[in-house]
């Protein structure tokens, strides 16, 4: 069964869906159903601690469903330390396929646990803000939040 909550992030309303005692989407905007589970309340209280300057990891049981490829990805987008960024490019080296940028790309969009995996943090090879699920504005905003406190 699905468990939805609803915050109120500094970026304006974000939805945790949890199934079977695993985080299974964050996103932004609202969602109608709201519930209250341990691992939501454990979620909301870290993305709180994280909009705090406390937070610069998660720990929260996470299912993502996608192709082998997205997978991938999403597990190397989760090795892009706090403050940091790097580019599409860099996450097809990581993964082995260096002429997958395109399609990193594509499955970086498709992340469904933003912000808890990372995605924000990948850039244009040229330094240049590109594609953010949630609005370049809110990648704007996160990029800038985590420099502030990880010098």
């Amino acid at each position: 069964m699905k468990a939805t909550a609803l915050y109120q992030s500094p970026l304006g309303p974000m939805h945790f869906i949890e199934e079977d005692e695993n985080l299974i989407e964050v996103g932004f905007g609202d969602r109608t159903e709201t519930s209250s589970t341990p691992l939501l309340k454990e979620a909301i209280r870290q993305m709180d601690a994280y909009f705090r300057h406390a937070l610069i990891e998660f720990n929260l049981p996470l299912r993502t469903v996608g192709t082998e490829f997205q997978m991938k990805v999403w597990q190397a987008l989760q090795t892009i330390p706090y403050g940091e960024t790097c580019s599409y490019r860099d996450i097809a080296r990581i993964i082995g396929n260096i002429k997958a940028v395109r399609a990193v790309g594509g499955a970086n969009n498709k992340n469904p646990v933003a912000i808890i995996i990372p995605c924000h943090r990948v850039i244009g090879k040229n330094g240049k803000l590109v594609g953010y699920g949630g609005g370049l504005d809110k990648k704007a905003w996160l990029l800038a939040f985590e420099k502030r406190t990880s010098h």
